[in-house]
Order: C-alpha cells, then structure tokens, then sequence
C-alpha cells in the first residue's frame, strides 16, 4: 500500500540544531525587547522599520520551534512531554515581544500613521493593529484583566467543556442498555436505521434536560460579559470585535446574514426530497442526517484519491497541480492512520522559509478523497501566500477555506462525471447537506445569538427554547417537522459559549467561495491568473479588497446572490439526476 510520511528534517535536521535555535530564540527575543520596550516613540520611520524586519524573524523562528514540536507531537502523541518543554520554553521567548503589540497602539496617531506608511508591506499588518487601540485600556487595566481572566467568564467557559464532557447518556441499542459520551449519541444521529437516530434523539435531548438550569445559567453569564466588554471597550455593538478579528465589515456581514435568510426555501425544497427519496411520509429533526445510500460503497484507494485529486487541480490550474505534486514528493504530507498518530486531517502553514505540512487519514473512503482536496486546497494556500511574509500570511476564518473549499468544488466537478446514476444521487445528496450544515444552519446560529444578545436581562429557559425552535423552523420550513425535543438543542453549542457571533464566519466563507466559483463557470479563462492572485496576497489585504480583484463587492447583496446561484445549481443537477 502506497503511503507518505512527513520528512521534518527542513524544519531541524537533529535535535542539537533544534535546542540552538531555542536558545537562540529567547536571546534575540530578550535583545528585541531591550532595544525598543519603552523606546518606539524615539524611532524614526526608517529605524521602525528595521525593526519590524527583526521581529518578524523572531517570530517566525519561534513558530518555525514549535510547528517541528506540534507535528512531532500530532505523528506520535507519546510525545506530550517534548512538545510541552518547547511550549514552555518559547513562550518565555514570546513573552519578552508581549510589549510591542501594545506600545505600537500607544503611541500617538501622527507617530502611528508615520510608521504605517513607510512599513511597505507590514502597512496592512500595522493598520489592523492601530484598529484596535481605541478599545485598548491602560496597560494596568489590561494587567487586571489578564490576572482576572481565570476566575471570570473563562471560569465558566471551563465549567461548561467539563460538565458537557462528564455528560453520559443512557441509550438502549439491541436490547443493550448503555452509556455514551455526546459525540457519541450525535453521531447515532447518522444511522441508517430510524429508531437508532430516534433514540438517540431522546437520550441527547433527555440528558441536556437534566442539566438545563446549569447551561441556561452559563449562557446568561456569557451574555453578561458580552455586554460589559462592548461597554469597557468602546465598541460600537456587540459584534464589533468579531468583525475585527474576521477583518471584515457590519454592512459586508449584515448583506451575506440578508441574502442566506431571503434564500432559505432552498433547505425546504431540499429536504421535502430527501423525504421523497428515503420514502418517508414525514421526516422529524431526527432524519436530518439519515444517510442517502443508493448503490454499495465504492472504495478509494490512497494511489486512486491522489490521481483524481491531482488531475482535478492540473485541469484548472498547472501551478496547483505543481504544488501539490511537490507535496506528495517532497515529504510533506502524512497520509494513514497508524498507532498514536492524532486522528483527523489539517494543512499546517509553518513558515514561509520551509513549506507546509499536511496530515490525513486516509481509509479508502469517498469523504476522504474530498478530505485530501481539502487540504490541498490549504497547503497550496499557505505555499502561495508565503509571498507576503511571515507576519502577512496568515488569513482570517472569513478568507480561510477559500482554497479548501474551492479545491472540493473542483473535485466534485470531476468526480461527478465518473460516476453512475445511483453514485451521483448520492453524491449531490452528501455535498448538499455539507454545505447546509456549514452555511445556513450556521446562519441559523447567528440569528439566534443575535436574538439572544439583543434581550435586556436574563434569559429564562423556556425563553431560550423558544428563540431556537422558531429560527431553526424558519429554516426547514414544512419539510422537517421539529420535535419538542428539538428545543433544548441551543445548550450544547459551545460556540455560543466560547466565542459569541463567531458562527457567521463559517457561512461567510461558505458563500464567498460559492460566489468564487461562480464567477469561474462564468469565465473560467481569465479567472485563473485572478484567484491565484488572491490567493498569494494572503492575510496582508481584507476580504473586500480580495474580493474586489475581480471587479466585485462583498458589501453588495449581489456578490453573495452569485453563491446562492451556484447552491441553487447543486439542487437542480440532483432534481434532474432523481
């Protein structure tokens, strides 16, 4: 069986190379640190300059250390103990380059705008850093607010991973009594049999129940500490920080949030002929993810998924096909799963001076050959955008998928081709269900946290049950009936604990890459030299200036209707195949 395995020697070819560059490290992290802390409004454009050169070394020797630990720890998880030293050790580099985040956003706007403009390419980088001084505090707030972060709303943000992991729920499976875990029961969800998904309905929604008042509880308290942030950091509302993060716009998400809610009879009409197809009468929140298996299951092997992978990428582009051969023979992809590897796939970007590193595992299955574009699509993101530097590679969740999202259009595209009847049905069924899972149920999340948000005082839990069962109906409209079980659902999302309004990000990226894609069917010539572009630029431009490349608007409900188009499209190729 054919495999591959990472080679890490480009990362540090011995060990006594790799404890050098530690030590090194922490040495010019110290130096840095003496140079400038309390000095940056004493430099010149010209020296500010040479020293953002010397700290995006430091920084991408410091990731360099601790992308060999990370991926020597994902090949072999025995080696906790090695990745937990170097972990410790850089971060003590790290902390002497904390200063410099902060002191740059102190300075006087004047003195910032001067650095800005004569930083060339760290412009970008620097200018979202200034966005955020005006909801900095003073350095001995921020200090309080650091010491205080483990007793305050984190403490709760534990309580709920905790409790929600020490959760077992009792399941009655061929006459077998048992407990499990939630990703368990959740993934019961996805049995073939009906009653199996019922009962797993009932255990899931029995065992929230129990422990309904905690999580209400939990909630309330998020919601508390939203408002008081917005408040202590002078933003203009609730979401304004994510948005800062996402490097996108109110209006640009406000248009994509209108767009997915005026087009979400798509799920209806989809789900009334997943009932047709699975000769159900009714189909109950339960039947969401009944599987549609329509012939036997064909097998991928690893030589056949990189083949139809390679050539799907070759067929648009020869530089894409370039990359990700170079990733097959270059060592930089680890391909089966073996004894104490982490489970899972990723790309890993690593630092502009090596290449990317990307994990699968592979088990001859169809989802793991759009696993494998997947990453792919990544890996030839990450390897483009090195382009831009250290600093300016990394891109935020709204631009993140792009390619990986994209890389499994371009397969399906092909795939679909090669298939027979009962194969195709399946496959347009399983594509179209990923992506109502990541674009409208994730805006179904985003209006409900906006609902939830913009209620004064606490919210009880029938409050809280009512809110989601009317935005999730919404949703499916006749085509899926939701149970009074469906109501508790809310309380296990633990992005709505951890990270409010986070969710948009994931149909945001969804839709643009749909609307991408779009404008490839289109006009697939000039297309190609544009997206390679957009890719290469990574994290060093917003979203609406990537988008605008090709001459679109990501503010303008036009752009995100192109995406719609191209899901309506998926729809009508499996209503004319059934």
């Amino acid at each position: 069986m054919d495999k591959n395995l990472w080679n890490l020697k480009p990362l540090f070819g011995e060990e006594k190379s790799l404890q050098e560059a530690i030590k090194k490290g922490i040495e010019r992290a110290k130096t840095f640190e003496k140079l400038y802390k309390d000095k940056l409004f004493e430099l010149t454009p010209e020296a500010f300059y040479e020293a953002m050169k010397t700290y995006e070394s430091i920084c991408e020797s410091l990731s360099r250390i601790m992308t060999y630990a990370f991926l020597r720890f994902a090949s072999n998880t025995k080696e906790g103990a090695f990745y937990a030293d170097c972990e410790m050790r850089v971060n003590a580099a790290q902390e002497s380059l904390l200063f410099f985040d902060l002191e740059f956003n102190a300075l006087e706007v004047k003195k910032q705008q001067e650095f800005i403009q004569n930083s060339k390419e760290y412009a970008y980088y620097l200018e979202l850093l200034s966005k955020n001084s005006k909801h900095q505090l003073s350095l001995k707030e921020e200090k309080i607010l650091l010491k205080t972060q483990p007793v305050s709303v984190d403490s709760f943000k534990r309580l709920f991973d905790e409790h929600l992991s020490r959760l077992r729920f009792g399941i009655t499976l061929d006459g077998n009594t048992k407990e499990v875990g939630e990703e368990e029961v959740l993934s019961l969800l996805y049995d073939k049999e009906r009653e199996v998904r019922k009962r797993a309905q009932e255990s899931l929604s029995e065992g929230l129940k129990k422990n309904l008042d905690l999580l209400t509880y939990i909630y309330n308290i998020v919601r508390k500490d939203l408002k008081i942030t917005t408040e202590l950091r002078n933003y203009t509302n609730l979401e304004e920080s994510r948005h800062l993060d996402n490097q996108t716009t109110q209006k640009s998400v406000d248009s994509m949030v209108k767009t997915i809610n005026e087009n979400v009879s798509i799920v209806e009409e989809y789900y009334t002929l997943k009932a047709k197809i699975l000769g159900l009468e009714t189909l109950y929140d339960y039947d969401r993810y009944a599987p549609i298996s329509c012939g036997e299951d064909v097998e991928f092997t690893y030589q056949e998924s990189k083949a139809i992978v390679l050539e799907a990428f070759k067929e648009f582009s020869p530089r894409f096909h370039r990359i990700a051969m170079r990733a097959f023979e270059e060592g930089w992809v680890d391909s089966h799963p073996r004894e104490n590897k982490r489970g899972g796939a990723f790309s890993h970007s690593c630092v502009p001076s090596v290449h990317p590193y990307l994990m699968l595992n592979h088990t001859n299955r169809r989802r793991d050959v759009f696993t494998m574009a997947h990453e792919l699509g990544h890996t030839i993101h990450q390897t483009l955008s090195y382009q831009v530097g250290y600093l300016n590679a990394d891109t935020p969740l709204t631009t993140a998928e792009t390619a990986s999202v994209f890389a499994e259009m371009l397969l399906f595209e092909k795939m679909k081709k090669n298939l027979n009847l009962e194969q195709k049905i399946e496959l347009y069924a399983g594509k179209l269900e990923d992506v109502f899972a990541t674009l409208f149920r994730q805006n179904v999340f985003t209006n409900f946290e906006r609902l939830v948000h913009s209620k004064e005082g606490e919210l009880d839990k029938e409050e809280f049950c009512a809110l989601w069962q009317e935005e999730n109906q919404k949703m499916f409209g006749k085509s899926v009936v939701l149970t009074p079980n469906y109501r508790l659902w809310w309380s296990y999302i633990p992005h709505f604990i951890h990270t409010p309004f986070y969710c948009y990000a994931y149909s945001y990226g969804q839709l643009l890459v749909f609307a991408l894609f779009g404008v490839y069917r289109l006009n697939p010539i000039d297309f190609v030299s544009k997206y390679e572009e957009f890719l290469s630029l990574g994290g060093s431009k917003s979203p609406k200036e990537l988008v605008g490349i090709f001459g679109l608007d990501i503010e303008s409900n036009d752009f995100w209707q192109i995406g719609m188009n191209e899901v309506k499209l998926l729809l009508k190729g499996l209503r004319e195949i059934l």
